[in-house]
């Protein structure tokens, strides 16, 4: 038998397929020219099993000290083990992360306070939300100040835990004094958590950022007017400190 003739396509046809190609390249490029990258894949797995690792403290924490969780979950000796551990393990994968330049290159600007972030926080306690009045570079001095806190805070949590886990460690005055500061930081880092969690849902541009990678171009030009980003992509260890620079520029 002789096989049927292959359909040929109409040139029609032809011409309408390579045009949807060309304009869903086209469109694909337009969206990734109106986002730009704002976290790295380490960086945004730092955020992720530090999160993990603090909600599973902070958690544990409160099943320790609450008895409407205590009653709830049980096994009081499982919850120590689980709380001790997962305090121990918070630090991990910031320290880990240093291997990534990107990531050190955030921290250089995280340390930085600049003028135009003493500014921004002048204007956030008058309640000011006027655009020109809070300037910003890739981070706000918000964030700066919450991520300065949250470091420090895990470090002395942790050395009081140590001195807690290990009674043998030091004095008993040494012991009680830690568990003073242990229970109280412990209960101002919760409620510090809950502030940043209820800004990250008010925020779902911000939220897409550290979930992706990326953000679109026109939220960061509002919310981080100082920050460069395509600068960032060309070398984004090349000056973390630009962002002061351009502010001292601006104003002058």
């Amino acid at each position: 038998m002789t096989p049927p003739p292959e359909r040929m396509t109409p040139p029609s046809e032809r011409t309408m397929t390579a045009s949807s190609r060309a304009g869903g390249r086209d469109q694909d490029h337009d969206q990734d020219r109106s986002r730009v990258r704002r976290f790295s894949l380490a960086e945004r797995w730092i955020h992720r099993t530090t999160a993990l690792l603090l909600g599973v403290c902070v958690f544990s924490a409160g099943c320790l000290y609450l008895p409407q969780l205590a009653e709830l979950v049980g096994r009081r000796a499982l919850v120590v083990t689980v709380h001790e551990w997962s305090g121990i393990l918070t630090p991990l994968p910031a320290l880990l992360g240093l291997a990534s330049r990107a990531f050190r290159a955030d921290l250089t600007r995280l340390n930085r306070f600049g003028p135009h972030d003493r500014r921004w926080l002048r204007a956030a306690l008058r309640r000011d939300r006027r655009r020109q009045e809070r300037p910003a570079g890739k981070f706000n001095a918000g964030q700066k100040l919450y991520a300065g806190y949250i470091a420090g805070a895990v470090m002395v949590m942790a050395g009081t835990g140590l001195l807690m886990w290990f009674t043998g460690l030091a004095p008993l005055v040494w012991r009680t004094s830690a568990t003073f500061v242990h229970d109280w930081l412990a209960l101002a880092i919760g409620l510090v958590l809950i502030g940043h969690i209820g800004k990250a849902f008010a925020d779902p541009e911000a939220r897409r950022g550290m979930r992706t990678g990326r953000v679109e171009r026109a939220w960061a030009a509002r919310q981080h007017p100082l920050w460069r980003p395509d600068e960032d992509a060309a070398d984004g260890h090349r000056d973390a400190g630009r962002d002061i620079g351009d502010h001292e520029r601006h104003v002058r």
